[in-house]
């Protein structure tokens, strides 16, 4: 990949859920950790869609990022996660919708 293309803003889906043994107490301990990583990103200014899909177990975050910085929220994400829930990071290819709404 060029260097212009890993400094290109791209759209990413984060989809979180739940492992199997995922309890209550340890969603309990990680949400005000993930609420300020989001925070964190919105407070550059940044757009973030998140919430929770109808099953109930599973979530997604949605947002505009550099393949570098979406790396390094992924990585962030990982730390606070690893062992409550399984994540994955896609690029998306959409059309850049966020950036008009920023």
């Amino acid at each position: 990949m060029s260097e212009q293309a890993s400094e290109e803003t791209r759209p990413w889906v984060l989809i979180s859920g739940y492992n199997s043994d995922t309890k209550g107490a340890d969603l309990e301990r990680i949400t005000p950790q993930i609420r300020e990583l989001i925070d964190e990103w919105q407070s550059q200014n940044r757009v973030m869609w998140s919430g929770a899909l109808d099953d109930n177990e599973t979530g997604m975050a949605v947002f505009e990022a550099t393949k570098r910085e979406a790396d390094l929220f992924y990585e962030k994400y990982g730390r606070i996660c690893s062992g409550i829930l399984n994540h994955s990071l896609y690029r998306w290819d959409a059309m850049p919708i966020l950036s008009f709404l920023s």
